[in-house]
């Protein structure tokens, strides 16, 4: 946890418990336990929104993509078809 070992956790709970008083540590804990939660929540939603946003930008990549290759397909094939025509003239 954050790399800190149990000997330093103790002495943080500690001087807490010097500061704050043993009153209001339970209201503190819950406090920062709350808003830990919400941070957790908060990016979770983002990385969704991120991976989400990145997935329809593959997609729409893909369908230019795609389209590129049907269209540099039908312009080879008018070629060959002038080409052709050209020909029999």
């Amino acid at each position: 946890m954050f790399g800190l070992g149990w000997q330093e956790l103790l002495l943080i709970f500690f001087i807490a418990l010097l500061v704050f008083g043993p009153k209001k540590l339970p209201e503190i804990g819950r406090s920062i336990g709350r808003a830990m939660a919400e941070f957790r929540k908060s990016s979770e939603e983002f990385k969704e929104q991120l991976e989400k946003a990145v997935e329809e930008e593959d997609a729409r990549n893909e369908a230019a993509e795609e389209g590129e290759n049907l269209s540099s397909q039908k312009g080879s094939q008018s070629v060959e078809s002038n080409g052709e025509k050209e020909e029999k003239k």
